[in-house]
């Protein structure tokens, strides 16, 4: 049997069933904190019709002004480190991971549930909310749906957005170009706000950073290293002769253990892996 609600005029809050009923009564909550009503005061004769009227007008326009400014009354931030994959289920249901070196912020508003992803890479699993959509800022790009399974990465001023269930729109484009609409199997790249074209991906392989595997499929090799700088703290540095860079790399590695393939490169392109005192990594050319 559900729980007997409170008896009347305690002003103890019904107790929340459900993840968006505790989200739902904690923002009630801040907002009576934010904009506490006044004391009661007895009327006055005639006065009371008049009263009630101009109260109950007033309480709209500013239901109406908060609709419409949509304010934020909660926020919340959170991280990985270098190397780290972290799990984070927020109020509503939904549920975040965030791949290595991630930052971004939740902002929790009356309308809407918005992310800024200021570095790295995180899939988001939405609970659906058809009045509360949910929003992924990053880099301008807008990343916006009511329920769905998507990962966006976030590289200095390059946005890429891959949908493994559902659609996503992706607002926020330069020039005020039309939002581009993705369905599952999709990836969008956007770089300073311009976007291409949508393309097809292999959602599995997309998805390989969740198992801690790096995945590569005739990868350039400077475009490999990229991600594997992503998992270590000390540098690699590449020292491109002008064709070492552009050799391709194949294969499956585990993102825990980076020096592995560090080790395994002489043997998949011409290179020599030098390592420093500080930890950091020189690849260049193979010595004829």
């Amino acid at each position: 049997m559900p729980p007997a609600p409170p008896p009347a005029g305690s002003g103890a809050p019904p107790e929340a069933s459900h993840p968006l009923d505790a989200a739902l009564q904690a923002e009630r909550e801040a907002l009576r904190a934010l904009f506490p009503l006044p004391p009661p005061r007895a009327p006055r004769g005639g006065q009371t019709l008049r009263n009630g009227g101009a109260a109950a007008l007033v309480l709209a326009v500013a239901t109406g002004a908060l609709l419409w400014a949509d304010p934020a009354w909660r926020t919340e931030h959170h991280a990985s480190a270098t190397g780290e994959r972290r799990d984070v289920r927020l109020a509503d249901g939904s549920t975040l991971t965030l791949d290595t070196a991630t930052a971004l912020d939740v902002a929790w508003h009356l309308r809407s549930r918005r992310v800024a992803l200021s570095q790295g890479q995180a899939r988001f699993a939405v609970a659906p909310s058809a009045w509360r959509p949910f929003e992924v800022a990053a880099a301008g790009a807008r990343i916006r749906v009511v329920g769905t399974v998507f990962d966006v990465r976030r590289e200095h001023d390059r946005v890429q957005v891959t949908v493994l269930r559902g659609r996503v729109e992706v607002r926020g484009l330069r020039g005020g170009a039309a939002p581009q609409r993705l369905a599952p199997g999709q990836r969008l790249r956007v770089e300073a706000g311009s976007a291409g074209t949508p393309e097809p991906v292999d959602t599995a392989q997309a998805g390989a950073w969740q198992q801690g595997r790096l995945v590569f499929d005739r990868t350039p090799l400077r475009e490999a290293l990229a991600e594997v700088q992503r998992y270590r703290r000390a540098p690699i540095r590449l020292r491109d002769d002008g064709q070492l860079g552009g050799h391709t790399v194949s294969g499956v590695f585990e993102a825990a253990r980076t020096d592995q393939l560090l080790d395994l490169l002489p043997r998949i392109v011409p290179a020599q892996v030098q390592r420093q005192a500080d930890g950091s990594v020189d690849v260049a050319p193979a010595r004829r």
